[in-house]
């Protein structure tokens, strides 16, 4: 069994003022692997402070010393690899087809981070003026349980390039990962206060955060309603706000598309980390003149996928984070099956073999339109729809209709032509013929996926203001 009793503020691992104790489970088994003790919102009170105390000196180190200290902690983080690996898989259930990119990514989006800040000017000219960019003080840093590590990681790097201190709110579901991570950002000794970590509850050292006059800017990636509570609560200091949010992203599959190269790209994007992925291909949107070959390949190639014990290394995809979540994917395929549309594969209920845990069966839906629920709402599961449609047009109508705009994906034979359709979509991020990330490129979403950018020059960015210097 697993014990975390403290937290990490100004420099140490204190106990906290909060006494609840938070069960973590093992999803594959549904069983209890340990607990731990969560901060309140005193607790969110003195880890602003420290922050707050510790900006002044942070906020005059020079590019160089910053680099360095990203440097101390990118080698950290890396050495704790292999116990990342086992948190993930145990804490979260991630499968050997994403536990291994979870484990790496938090050391590797530091030193995307350090390649950022090197070529980031802080300085620059604007006619008779000059422009400095100037960090905007204590940042709140919101993370979610779907990649706990990677976002702590890649959050802090980006607010201490910045310039910025930083109170860091993780997932309470994601304790594990959170031990691990903090204590291999102890390890690489930044100055005391530079960053601190108090694990509790959104409702509480979540809202505590988000309210607090002293904080200057909150970055938080969750669900959209929570978003929106964070932008309620910063409106009354006119706090900053990065938020990452909810997706229904679509998957457009031209009427030149080549099926044999296709197919993989749309089941690796629809059921990526488990379906719990806001970037999600969730929304397979195919010409009627191929519909039923479409239908026939997508039937088959869902089938095939492994839904079950994450250490098995044929598993495709792993369980549901919680109970909780795996009883909201349920409810929606069976709201999917009531609506009317039609299964091609999977279902309500637990794959063949696979027992206790919070498995789901991949599941296809055929016969959907724009309107039904599991076309518009985010499932944060291996659900997917398949939706047709005639021409160019209607298919660009389609991908944008919806409340979401984060990421999206266009397939054809003829690249310029998805390229020319890719141009249309409303949506952060578009890929055409890949499933490649680009950590340079800005990443973040239209409507109500989010406002703000992150990654790259553009995530340092939002963490600073600029100011204009005449004569």
């Amino acid at each position: 069994m697993h014990t975390i009793e403290q937290i990490f503020i100004n420099g140490e691992f204190v106990t906290p003022h909060g006494t609840e104790r938070f069960d973590l489970y093992n999803p594959a088994t549904a069983q209890v692997i340990g607990q731990v003790r969560l901060a309140d919102e005193v607790d969110a009170a003195r880890a602003v402070a420290a922050a707050k105390a510790a900006f002044p000196a942070w906020s005059q180190t020079t590019k160089q010393e910053r680099i360095a200290a990203l440097k101390r902690m990118h080698a950290a983080v890396a050495a704790r690899h292999d116990d990342l690996l086992e948190a993930v898989i145990e804490e979260y259930g991630a499968p050997a087809s994403r536990s291994a990119w979870m484990a790496s990514y938090p050391a590797e989006v530091i030193a995307q981070a350090i390649e950022a800040l090197e070529a980031f000017e802080f300085v620059t000219p604007a006619g008779a003026a000059t422009v400095q960019m100037t960090p905007l003080g204590v940042a709140g840093l919101i993370t979610p349980w779907n990649s706990d590590a990677g976002f702590i990681c890649g959050k802090l790097a980006a607010a201490l390039a910045a310039g910025c201190t930083a109170v860091i709110k993780p997932s309470e579901m994601s304790a594990l990962q959170t031990q691990i991570v903090t204590e291999a950002l102890r390890d690489a000794a930044l100055p005391p206060g530079v960053f601190n970590i108090v694990t509790g509850r959104g409702e509480t050292v979540g809202d505590a955060i988000s309210r607090h006059p002293d904080v200057a800017k909150i970055s938080f990636t969750g669900s959209t309603n929570t978003g929106k509570a964070i932008l309620r609560n910063a409106a009354e200091s006119f706090k900053r706000v990065t938020l990452e949010l909810g997706g229904k992203s679509p998957t457009i599959l031209l009427d030149d598309v080549d099926l044999a190269q296709a197919i993989p790209l749309v089941i690796q994007a629809g059921f990526m980390n488990s379906g719990q992925a806001c970037v999600a291909g969730t929304r397979i949107l195919v010409p009627y003149s191929r519909k039923a070959e479409i239908e026939t390949a997508l039937a088959q190639a869902v089938a095939a996928v492994n839904s079950g014990d994450p250490r098995d290394k044929s598993t495709d995809v792993g369980p549901m984070v919680s109970e909780k979540q795996w009883q909201r994917v349920q409810g929606y395929i069976r709201k999917g099956v009531e609506e009317g549309a039609r299964l091609l594969a999977g279902g309500e209920g637990r794959p063949e073999g696979t027992r206790d845990g919070w498995f789901v069966r991949p599941t296809l839906f055929a016969d959907v339109n724009n309107r039904m629920a599991i076309a518009r709402d985010e499932i944060f599961g291996p659900v997917l729809c398949v939706i047709p449609y005639r021409d160019e047009a209607e298919v660009i109508a389609i991908a944008n209709d919806t409340d979401y705009g984060l990421s999206a994906m266009v397939l054809g034979g003829d690249a310029d032509r998805a390229r020319r359709v890719a141009q249309q979509i409303v949506s952060g991020r578009v890929l055409v013929n890949t499933l490649a990330h680009e950590p340079k490129a800005p990443f973040g979403g239209f409507k109500h996926s989010g406002v703000g950018r992150e990654m790259g020059e553009w995530g340092i960015r939002a963490f600073m203001e600029p100011r204009s210097v005449l004569g």
